[in-house]
């Protein structure tokens, strides 16, 4: 079949009121012309043609990226995002990337439509497992909101925490628009050496302790942060490689997608049965921006859904292999 969309522009006109019709012309697209996805779909009995609810869409298990490589269509792929490991024998998950700037796109505007433009941001990371390997797609997002915004404060803080805390003194003077995004555990390390006031400075954690502390409840580290850098202002982000697109907590401590990313709750004990709004279950999630790839994958995080299209994260399936993306267990 040929597409009507145009990616990744299509991506912003896409709503409630058209995101059902979207999903299923990329279903039936990425059923036809992803091999592994199409090999799938028939080996489960399904006819593309007969599926007409979101539902009834099969999600692809998300450990097929550690072992295939995923693509719609003939493509050489310009990058690929690698996932995290926690042990030597663990394999890394592979996301093909065919166009670096569509994901570029498509990162810079989630964070613009719930925040602002980042380039109007002082944009600090402290992101030390990250930038200790290759193929981060967080590093690869930030690093681009960095260089574009060209502010002379922004940057990448691996162990120089002096120098964080000096650049984070003279923004907060002068009450400028600032990001302060990590993982976890690095956040928690720099609060407690420092005593900063950073009420006028949005922190963002990305998740993870990375075996280097104990696992915290979110609400627990948020509340820990809030205390420790005198801010109301703690968020979390929620991403991964095997997605294009990233979700935030803003108001809440629940996490809102953009308008071409939805997340529907499966049951634990069957995959083809789904929750309720607010029942807790495993998180299947329809991200359209993995037009390239596969936009339908069967996570094996474990989550709540709600009406309003909002989700929590409450920790990982057992048995599952431990990723730095927002592990905590509420």
């Amino acid at each position: 079949m040929t597409l009507k969309l145009t990616y990744p522009y299509s991506l912003k006109e896409t709503g409630p009121e058209n995101f059902q019709a979207r999903a299923m012309e990329v279903f039936c697209h990425q059923a036809e012309n992803n091999q592994l996805y199409k090999n799938y779909v028939e080996a489960l009995g399904i006819v593309p043609d007969k599926v007409s609810q979101l539902e009834e869409i099969p999600f692809l298990p998300i450990s097929f990226f550690k072992n295939h490589l995923i693509k719609t269509g003939e493509w050489q792929p310009e990058s690929t995002f690698l996932s995290s490991g926690t042990t030597d024998t663990q394999l890394s998950s592979r996301h093909l990337v065919r166009k670096m700037d569509d994901y570029l796109w498509v990162s810079q505007q989630i964070f613009q439509d719930f925040y602002g433009n980042p380039d109007d941001f002082h944009i600090l990371a402290l992101l030390p497992s990250y930038l200790d390997r290759q193929g981060s797609s967080l590093v690869k997002m930030v690093d681009h909101w960095i260089q574009s915004g060209g502010s002379h404060y922004s940057g990448f803080f691996n162990k120089d925490h002096d120098e964080l805390a000096k650049r984070l003194k003279i923004i907060t003077a002068t009450k400028q628009k600032a990001l302060l995004i990590g993982v976890s555990f690095a956040l928690l390390d720099f609060s407690e050496k420092y005593a900063l006031d950073l009420q006028n400075v949005i922190i963002m954690e990305t998740g993870g302790m990375k075996g280097r502390r104990k696992e915290m409840i979110r609400h627990e580290l948020h509340e820990l942060l809030r205390s420790r850098f005198g801010t109301n202002r703690v968020h979390s982000e929620y991403g991964m490689t095997e997605l294009f697109s990233q979700a935030y907590t803003v108001s809440n401590d629940r996490f809102s997608p953009p308008s071409w990313m939805k997340i529907l709750v499966r049951e634990t004990n069957d995959p083809f049965s789904f929750c309720s709004p607010g029942d807790t279950g495993v998180l299947n999630i329809i991200d359209l921006a993995n037009l390239h790839t596969c936009s339908f994958i069967a996570t094996d995080d474990l989550g709540k859904g709600y009406a309003d299209g909002t989700f929590e994260v409450l920790g990982r399936m057992d048995n599952s292999d431990i990723r730095g993306c927002n592990l905590m267990i509420q």
